[in-house]
């Protein structure tokens, strides 16, 4: 794998298989600024897909076509790019690095079949990359690692070596060492040089002989441990020269079972690395049939077993993202897991996101035939036509106009249904309103759309707040869904102060008394009551009790007091929040036997309410979450220290795994509504939780009086 000489450049055309065991499906992964979109510019010029690779900074590359990708000069969505190499079809899918986008990452990982690891020659591995190495490495997913921009004026090869070793674990070798304009292949002892784009290979600078010696003596003895023969390291260190062909063939089965992780430098301006990284795609990754197939089910949730990656088998896509265009409509692109998709056929398209992640999404179940649009093989925004797609491949599928990112694609004669891949929490609340009146009924359709395309958007009309709010991953995350409806739906919108839904109650015992007498000419209205109202425990919610006797409020208006009461109970008495536990009793009252009335007894029964309020202390309760932290050790001491500035109530602390810990606690809900921002910045992007609504309970003086 690693010294193949062949470099054969691809034709240009839109690749296409007709067998899954000819298919690489790649997902490349790393930090923001590690390069991956320029990666595949250098490996699109090196197949022959493109002649001359774009720039982000000029926003003309493949993967960042998207306005707002242009804008910002970085990924904010996942996108695919297919070449040719040595007679297999490679699916490229570019993700983004930034932490808020990492719904699109955990869509890259589930279409793919194994990950190449980007990070930088001039910057670190971060904690959200790390992260994701953990993600592949519980499934085994094949990994290897790329260190790009060798070119940058801070770029230390070795540096980055180390930082990937330490970051991902001592089974990541390198395959090459980096020297003047080429590499040196540490199997094959040769150099490869790169010129204009083209590679030659010569014998190495002698003063690489020590480097070169030492280095492959490491890598040879990673392979020979990962090596099925028992035999070769017995024969390795007795002296015996073990033949380059048999440490080929191990490297490349460890590499494909995910036991050993090579590492290929690439310097994507000049293309050096970039044919040898095609090697390690192409030879060392799986095909599709060796990749477990997820979880499958009927629609009714029972299992279904013995699904293989088979063109001639049952039809079973998923839907891995969904963009939509006022012009163009909307395109689903999809990974075939088993099957075979034509043009014009109808399928069965099953959404069951409530099945698997319960109330809170943004999504309805469904289940439907539709007739599929035009098949294509995108690249980035170019769409390909594409004849038929087997079992293993991607593409881009349109008119599909039920499908949301997600769902699964089946036949109709045999519906079918995916486990979803795991969704992150949306943890930032943003409250938004239509900027005018024309924009109020294209804000829900613009909200919908952007809801089927992105599972980690979650939109909430808050019934009690009557306000839309927008749960992100991030400011970054709303940012670009703010800019989406603005530029692909013509919706302005305003982002509001969000209000938390507050409530009221009493503190103590009162009496109110309501009047409500109205004479001016004909038939007037007629009112009068006294209640008393005391406090409940929480959670009682309300009590009416009825103590009128000798029939001083007609019993046919004692309902009409009740419900006056409950409207002004809904409408507060002090700061506009609901009023909740408590015990509201009717004690007597007058009535007249011609202008009393159920709307007069209504009036009478919420200044009565009013009335009492004003006789005693009106607590505010604030809802409160139990948030759960999971940080790294030597960030705990800050992380409840910053929870305890929030007014938080620590619970205590849980070991997870060896340099890890579950922080608990129970916070306000108001001093949490940025908590994923601030916890991003203190920890680095080390630290995530979870909030679950708890209770309410009293609110401070101190901070009740903010809000009033």
């Amino acid at each position: 794998m690693a010294d193949k000489t062949n470099a054969s450049q691809g034709t240009g055309a839109a690749p296409a298989v007709d067998s899954p065991a000819a298919i690489r499906n790649v997902v490349l992964v790393g930090p923001s600024g590690s390069g991956k979109t320029t990666l595949v510019e250098a490996l699109l010029v090196a197949s022959g897909v493109l002649n001359r690779p774009g720039t982000v900074l000029d926003g003309t590359t493949v993967c960042d076509f998207d306005d707002a990708e242009v804008r910002q000069q970085r990924s904010v969505g996942l996108s695919l790019a297919s070449l040719p190499h040595d007679g297999v079809k490679v699916n490229l899918i570019d993700t983004p690095g930034y932490a808020d986008f990492v719904g699109e990452l955990r869509a890259g990982l589930r279409a793919a079949d194994c990950a190449l690891f980007v990070i930088s020659a001039s910057e670190g591995v971060d904690e959200p990359t790390k992260a994701a190495w953990q993600e592949c490495a519980q499934v085994g997913m094949p990994r290897a690692v790329v260190v790009t921009k060798l070119d940058h004026a801070r770029a230390n090869y070795q540096n980055a070596l180390g930082t990937a070793q330490a970051a991902f674990g001592d089974k990541v070798l390198p395959l090459y060492l980096p020297a003047g304009d080429g590499l040196i292949g540490l199997l094959s002892q040769s150099y490869y040089g790169y010129s204009e784009g083209k590679r030659s290979t010569s014998a190495p600078d002698a003063a690489y002989a020590d480097e070169i010696e030492e280095l492959r003596g490491t890598l040879i003895e990673g392979i020979i441990e990962e090596s099925e023969d028992e035999s070769l390291m017995d024969r390795y260190l007795g002296g015996e020269e073990i033949d380059q062909k048999v440490l080929i063939e191990d490297l490349e089965r460890a590499v494909a079972r995910g036991s050993f992780f090579p590492v290929v430098p690439v310097c994507s301006a000049s293309g050096i690395g970039t044919f040898e990284l095609l090697e390690v795609i192409t030879s060392g990754f799986p095909s599709p049939p060796e990749h477990t197939i997820p979880d499958v089910f009927t629609p009714h949730g029972v299992a279904r077993k013995g699904l293989t990656c088979d063109p001639d088998g049952p039809l079973l896509a998923e839907v891995v993202k969904t963009t939509s265009d006022p012009y163009v409509g909307r395109v689903s692109l999809v990974r075939v897991f088993s099957g075979t998709i034509r043009p014009d056929a109808t399928v069965h398209v099953s959404g069951h996101f409530t099945s698997f992640f319960g109330e809170h999404n943004s999504h309805e179940d469904h289940d439907e035939d539709e007739r599929i649009g035009a098949l294509s093989f995108p690249l980035g925004k170019t769409q390909r036509p594409a004849g038929q797609v087997v079992a293993g491949d991607m593409c881009a599928i349109g008119r599909l106009t039920r499908a949301e990112t997600g769902d699964t694609l089946s036949d109709k004669s045999d519906p079918l249904l995916l486990r979803p891949w795991n969704m992150p929490e949306p943890l930032l609340p943003i409250a938004v309103q239509a900027h005018a009146k024309t924009d109020e009924d294209k804000l829900g359709v613009g909200l919908q759309r952007l809801a089927a395309e992105d599972p980690t958007l979650r939109i909430e009309q808050n019934p009690e707040t009557h306000q839309i709010v927008l749960w992100c991953m991030g400011e970054a995350h709303s940012d670009v869904v703010l800019d989406a409806l603005s530029s692909r739906y013509g919706v302005t919108v305003d982002t509001v102060e969000l209000r938390v839904p507050l409530r009221e109650t009493f503190s103590g015992k009162a009496k109110g008394h309501g009047r409500h007498v109205k004479q001016s000419g004909g038939h007037g209205q007629y009112a009068v009551c006294d209640i008393e109202v005391e406090p409940l425990p929480e959670g009682s919610d309300f009590e009416f009790v009825d103590k009128v006797v000798g029939g001083a409020v007609p019993r046919q208006f004692i309902p009409s007091v009740e419900k006056g009461v409950r409207a002004q109970m809904e409408k507060g008495v002090a700061a506009g929040y609901p009023m909740v536990n408590i015990r509201v009793t009717l004690l007597d009252g007058k009535a007249h036997s011609v202008d009393s009335s159920d709307m007069a007894f209504q009036m009478a029964g919420g200044l009565a309410l009013r009335e009492a309020a004003a006789a005693t202390h009106v607590s505010l309760l604030e809802p409160v979450d139990l948030v759960s932290v999971l940080v790294p050790d030597d960030l705990v001491g800050a992380v409840m220290s910053d929870l305890s500035g929030r007014r938080g109530r620590l619970l205590g602390t849980d070991k997870v795994g060896d340099d890890r810990t579950l922080v608990k606690a129970e916070v306000p809900q108001v001093e949490i509504t940025r908590y994923t921002i601030d916890l991003r910045s203190l920890s680095h992007g080390a630290a995530t939780f979870s909030r679950q609504f708890s209770r309410y309970e009293a609110m401070p003086d101190s901070a009740a009086s903010k809000v009033k």
